[in-house]
């Protein structure tokens, strides 16, 4: 059932939070930039009272159903109603969890939500967002030894919502502004436990972002901010510290924040995995 205009409905059916099929799902809706998914995310499925509110919807707007469910009573309701209104359907982790059990010669434990457990791994986490919270924008540099990678950068470089990223993902990050005119924090020069990463961008970029950030602010006076020869002035400033304490470079120009927060993170295992070499 080919869509004919510029959007079409995409149903998202999770028995838990939703958060592996709205990645998977807009990871190949991105790859389509002349259609729109609206899309109608159903979290926490689990009886067959839930489920009926949600094929009431996609019969109501057909479209691509996506699934994440580990009940079999459910999985067949809602397959058997796309076959009869005609939609297609998958289970996103159906074949994934098929693999394994073949691989591994035993079957699954059916467990909903198993990878959300309140672990070891999951407070890490979220000790490593309150560090971060605590760190941001060159606050509270006297405990930047205690942090995994610390962000440096001009104004505009997406320090913060990197930062974030990376504690999202267990890595305690803190990031310091590199502010032409301002002694940097002596902290920031002796560090010796952390991987400080300097993130840069192209003078053009930081202009288009500056400006957008100025519109939004309501700002129209900040010239120095957005003036071509002062933020040239800054990125050199930044790679000239960059190269006196052997941080690493790493170009944001055309990156997204998860591209980014990807490519610390490889430089963050990479520094890991030769430490031991390196205390030898």
């Amino acid at each position: 059932m080919p869509t004919t205009s510029n959007y079409f409905h995409l149903h998202l059916v999770s028995d838990s939070t939703g958060e592996t099929l709205i990645t998977v799902a807009r990871a190949v809706a991105a790859q389509y930039a002349n259609v729109t998914a609206v899309e109608h995310v159903y979290p926490l499925v689990r009886s067959q009272k839930q489920l009926d509110r949600v094929l009431d919807e996609i019969e109501e707007s057909p479209g691509i159903v996506l699934f994440t469910l580990l009940e079999k009573d459910l999985v067949g309701r809602l397959e058997a109603k796309c076959r009869e209104i005609n939609v297609p359907s998958l289970s996103i982790i159906g074949p994934v969890m098929q693999l394994f059990e073949a691989y591994l010669g035993a079957a699954t434990t059916g467990r909903v939500g198993a990878q959300h457990v309140l672990n070891a791994e999951y407070f890490a986490r979220i000790d490593a967002l309150n560090f971060t919270m605590m760190h941001d924008d060159g606050q509270h540099v006297e405990g930047l030894e205690e942090a995994d990678v610390v962000l440096v950068g001009v104004s505009r470089t997406s320090k913060t919502p990197t930062s974030i990223y990376l504690a999202n993902r267990g890595i305690r990050t803190a990031n310091v502004p590199l502010v032409p005119g301002i002694p940097l924090p002596h902290q920031l020069e002796t560090l010796k436990k952390p991987l400080v990463v300097s993130l840069h961008a192209t003078p053009e970029r930081l202009i288009q972002v500056r400006q957008n950030r100025l519109l939004t602010m309501g700002d129209r006076d900040n010239e120095t901010y957005i003036d071509k020869q002062a933020v040239a002035d800054e990125v050199a400033f930044a790679r000239r510290l960059s190269a006196k304490f052997n941080w690493a470079l790493l170009d944001v120009t055309r990156r997204s924040i998860e591209e980014t927060a990807a490519a610390v993170m490889k430089l963050y295992n990479d520094r890991q995995r030769a430490r031991p070499l390196e205390e030898l």
